[in-house]
């Protein structure tokens, strides 16, 4: 068994890069199905979710070649649609963008139900309703979803909610769709636009990305391209907070400024100093931080997966602070590890109220998920004492490398192995 060991009490100083966005690397690679040719792809964060998508796709008949340690060729010409191996489909949310890339290019999609996080309920019908508008039958059941169409037909989506997964997944099978597509209530988040300028790029003819309404005009043929991800919003969300926490002084380097608007106006509201720059962003700690409100909204509202992090360091903040989700009903299980150090906190429905301030101290706690796992991370460096972190595969589904990131900045963390108890009593 993994676990990550964090000594605290020392402030983050010096300079870290953020690697390319998981929620963007993940449906563009994805995507290369429905794309019948040889994509590269740059700036590839080196995390566990990308090492399964390419598993998937080189069970479908993709090659795959890593160019270099974030540089990967796809080239999805001997691929096959409908045998993705359903215990890799199952292990990951984003697996669902293989519907959409089938559909676009065979007309068909036969995909196990995805798996990944669990912070709540997150169901698929949106992406059901696009498919059906376009012109494809649909069955779920057996653990499948299956997917039929004599032809896929442009047609108008209005998405009852806003949905990333939603707009994300119509828009690759509408890429390939006769006539025009336009989705309404379309989810306007960074990555929706780096996947519509990725399909670009390979011939598609989508418009209207960034906004609520997207242009799609559907193409016969969509062909091989270079591409660059963009960087990862949340990760550099991260490393912020992190800075904030530890009272420190963070340079955090390879970001859009833009993307991060509703957090650095959160941090600054607290007390931290925020300087920004063309691609990167400074974060100073003054020494205080104060109490503030959070209300998790989508883009460009603060972003849900910044929740917990933020959940970490309100515990920090002077005063009572109240945060709330807006987008996932089981965010807070983060809560009670939090607690386990001390924290203050009581969960009331869809809200979080944080008694800031508290005497904390390192415990052993549990990444319960992605963000968490990091929230854990953050609360550790700021307390005294050791935290010892388990479950951290989690984490490494979407963080790459944050163990030596963070430690090349002044943080006393590492990763280590120790046996587990089934293992410790066959040893003896």
């Amino acid at each position: 068994m993994e676990k990550i060991i964090v000594n605290g009490g020392r402030p983050l100083v010096g300079s870290v890069e953020v690697s390319g966005s998981k929620n963007a690397a993940i449906p563009i690679i994805l995507a290369t199905l429905a794309v019948d040719d040889v994509c590269v792809i740059e700036n590839v964060p080196s995390i566990s979710d990308i090492s399964l998508s390419l598993e998937i796709l080189a069970a479908m008949g993709c090659r795959i070649r890593m160019l270099s340690r974030n540089t990967v060729e796809v080239d999805s010409r001997g691929a096959k649609g409908g045998i993705s191996p359903y215990e890799l489909v199952r292990k990951m949310r984003g697996s669902y963008y293989l519907v959409g890339a089938e559909l676009g290019r065979w007309g068909k999609a036969y995909v196990g139900l995805p798996g990944g996080c669990d912070f709540g309920v997150r169901p698929i019908d949106q992406h059901i309703k696009g498919f059906k508008a376009l012109g494809a039958q649909i069955n779920v059941e057996s653990g499948y979803i299956d997917a039929k169409a004599d032809t896929l037909q442009g047609t108008s989506i209005y998405f009852d909610v806003e949905t990333v997964g939603g707009t994300i997944n119509v828009m690759i099978a509408a890429a390939r769709a006769k006539g025009t597509t336009i989705i309404e209530n379309a989810a306007r988040e960074p990555h929706v636009v780096d996947l519509a300028n990725f399909l670009n790029t390979c011939g598609a003819k989508i418009t209207g990305a960034g906004t609520d309404t997207i242009k799609i005009k559907g193409v016969d043929h969509l062909c091989g391209c270079t591409y660059a991800i963009i960087p990862d919003m949340i990760e550099a969300g991260t490393y912020m907070c992190a800075a904030a926490a530890t009272g420190g002084h963070l340079k955090v380097t390879n970001v859009i400024p833009k993307h991060m608007e509703s957090v650095s106006a959160k941090l600054e509201e607290m007390g931290v100093k925020i300087i920004e720059n063309d691609d990167s962003i400074e974060v100073i700690s003054t020494g205080v931080l104060n109490r503030v409100n959070v209300k998790t909204a989508p883009y460009p509202g603060f972003p849900t997966d910044m929740n917990p992090q933020f959940g970490a360091l309100l515990c920090l903040a002077n005063g009572v602070s109240c945060l709330t989700e807006s987008i996932f009903n089981n965010r807070f299980r983060y809560v009670e590890e939090l607690k386990r150090m001390g924290a203050s906190i009581k969960v009331d429905g869809a809200t979080a109220i944080i008694e800031g301030g508290q005497s904390m101290s390192g415990a052993p706690v549990k990444a319960v998920d992605l963000r968490a796992g990091v929230a854990m991370i953050i609360a550790g460096m700021a307390i005294k004492g050791r935290t010892e972190i388990e479950d951290i595969h989690y984490i490494e589904r979407g963080y790459d490398d944050v163990v030596g990131k963070l430690r090349a900045v002044g943080a006393d963390i590492k990763k280590v192995i120790v046996p587990d108890a089934a293992q410790f009593e066959k040893a003896n």
